[in-house]
């Protein structure tokens, strides 16, 4: 949807998250002022978006598809807006903790990392080591599981080495009565 160069003023409606299939979205050059809506960050199929060059203000929405939007020239010539892309920063940014998208308690720290981070390195860790060694370590102590581990490696390649020449060969016949 290209509105751009409208002479549109007003705010952008609080209901635009309701146009869901909405995949590009151009508001530039126009009159408009207020608060940019967070409703924008429910619009899961927009790729393109340009609200510059009116006088739009506050925090810019961090939700769902506004995070892979992260060029700043999308908010260019807008004097108020802050957050991320933005190198503004929002006051309440700094004091204040955050909600994180998937709903639970992260505290914004200096680089924007909490526990979440850190909880997420440990069960990558602990989930790599019970699942390598649940493997490995078994094909190791048992015997007869590991013979019928490699076995059934062989078998495939066999499998394999016998449907390609098959495939090969066929190829060749083809090719052959093709000549004659």
């Amino acid at each position: 949807m290209n509105l751009s160069m409208n002479h549109l003023s007003g705010r952008i409606p609080t209901k635009i998250g309701k146009l869901r299939m909405l995949e590009s979205l151009d508001l530039s050059m126009n009159e408009l002022s207020g608060p940019i809506p967070e409703s924008l960050s429910s619009l899961n199929f927009l790729s393109r978006l340009n609200l510059s060059f009116n006088n739009l203000s506050g925090k810019i929405s961090q939700g769902n598809q506004l995070q892979t939007l992260n060029d700043p020239s999308i908010y260019e010539g807008n004097s108020l807006p802050c957050g991320s892309p933005l190198l503004t920063k929002c006051s309440e940014d700094e004091t204040k903790p955050t909600v994180a998208p998937n709903g639970g308690n992260r505290v914004a720290g200096k680089y924007g990392r909490g526990i979440e981070s850190f909880s997420f390195y440990i069960s990558m860790t602990a989930g790599f080591i019970v699942g390598f060694w649940g493997v490995c370590g078994t094909l190791i102590i048992k015997t007869s599981w590991r013979q019928a581990y490699f076995r059934s490696f062989d078998n495939l390649k066999e499998k394999v080495v016998v449907f390609v020449m098959i495939k090969f060969v066929h190829l060749l016949r083809k090719v052959k009565s093709e000549r004659s």
